[in-house]
């Protein structure tokens, strides 16, 4: 399966020029450490105190013996993910009283219990209720309620049976068939959504960790933005950014934050735009077991991406034949406006999406340029790498799919 390149990136000021490793991608290949900020639409803006926010959600409290028996006392093999502040645990509830329910009865749920260690997790476990406590949309994962008993502090989402992008991107076997063209488009398209809702909020919030890991799936393949930790409200006023420390995860965070720790929607676009690429290449944005040259997938791909000869270099071969040239043009051009080094020339996240829904309506003919892409594409040597040719994409099993598993996050503050 390979080894997951995730580095969450710590806090430190503007200036410090150390890098360090947290969840995301590998730090070797990163000079700065960042640190990201958002916002949110119609809510109070951070920080605010913690008996505010808990008083004014829409959430449900939950009780901490009612989680226990719900996840079957945390078991081990009820893990769906782990991370840096701790593991997401499948469960079941009654869906009307809310109490704790059979396995395989009532409603599914995922159940995040915090590491009970440094403050940082709670300061990220409150911004998760302040955000998604407030806001209800499609391409937003839902959290049903918090607990807040002694020391234990857990937070309640609705159960997403697809799991994690990055799973279906990255992981092989099976169960993680590779996403088509159509449906990575999809996914695409939901999650710039998300983003998209975010920044037009009457507060507008900067999600700042958008990443594959982040973005979750349902049954229907819809995506939903995850993990709401790193948050923070945009600039309001006159104010052109956000000055923060800089945080989020290495490979994704725009050039000019890490440079400054000046944060602004377009922040959030660049990470799309890594995002998107990696949808479109089956590649991780930091990946030290590729060749080298290879290692960083925006620098290597940037100079393909406008070449209608080089564009299939960087295309996932696991998903040839699923696609016109020009649709691959189109998404890559997306790409390459989101990852453009001055954030001015990115395109909003509105731009973003009405560009996917093109993408999604187009008449083009799927197979259309099957002697274009002979005519223009490399010769695959024969003992490159060979993929399995897969029509679908829906796994064929009735099993459920593994939750977000990202390395490790260290504490941030």
């Amino acid at each position: 399966m390979g080894i997951c390149w995730s580095v969450r990136i710590k806090a430190v000021s503007p200036s410090h020029t150390s890098a360090t490793a947290s969840v995301g991608v590998n730090a070797k290949f990163v000079s700065k450490d960042f640190d990201l900020s958002g916002s949110t639409g119609s809510v109070p803006p951070t920080p605010r105190s913690e008996g505010e926010i808990l008083q004014s959600s829409n959430l449900k409290s939950f009780n901490f013996s009612d989680l226990k028996s719900a996840t079957r006392n945390f078991r081990p093999d009820s893990v769906l993910g782990e991370g840096g502040f701790g593991s997401v645990f499948k469960g079941w509830i009654d869906e009307h009283a809310f109490t704790a329910a059979k396995p395989g009865t009532g409603l599914v749920i995922a159940v995040k219990r915090l590491n009970q260690e440094g403050l940082q997790g709670h300061r990220e476990w409150l911004a998760e209720i302040n955000y998604l406590g407030q806001f209800q949309h499609p391409n937003l994962v839902k959290l049903i309620g918090y607990c807040l008993e002694e020391e234990h502090r857990l937070l309640v989402y609705e159960f997403m049976p697809r799991g994690s992008l990055e799973n279906h991107l990255f992981r092989r076997g099976s169960y993680f068939q590779p996403l088509s063209w159509k449906l990575r488009m999809r996914v695409a398209l939901g999650a710039a959504k998300g983003l998209a809702f975010l920044h037009n909020a009457a507060t507008q919030v900067i999600y700042r960790d958008f990443k594959t890991s982040n973005i979750l799936i349902d049954s229907s393949y819809n995506a939903k933005l995850s993990d709401f930790g790193l948050a923070k409200d945009g600039p309001v006023g006159d104010k052109s950014h956000v000055s923060t420390r800089v945080m989020g995860t290495y490979g994704y965070a725009a050039p000019e934050y890490l440079a400054t720790g000046h944060l602004t929607a377009r922040s959030d676009v660049y990470s799309f735009g890594v995002v998107l690429l990696e949808m479109l290449s089956g590649r991780r944005a930091l990946d030290k077991n590729r060749p080298n040259g290879e290692h960083n997938l925006v620098e290597w791909a940037k100079p393909c991406l406008g070449s209608k000869r080089k564009i299939f270099r960087v295309l996932d071969a696991r998903i040839e034949g699923q696609y016109s040239l020009g649709e691959a043009l189109k998404a890559a051009d997306l790409a390459l406006q989101c990852l453009s080094v001055e954030a001015k020339l990115r395109p909003i996240m509105d731009k973003v999406v009405a560009t996917l829904e093109q993408l999604q309506d187009s008449k083009e003919v799927t197979r259309s340029s099957h002697n274009e892409r002979n005519v223009n594409r490399p010769i695959r040597s024969s003992t490159g790498p060979k993929y399995r040719r897969r029509n679908a994409i829906e796994p064929s099993s009735g099993k459920a799919a593994s939750y977000p598993r990202p390395s490790a996050s260290p504490l941030y503050e």
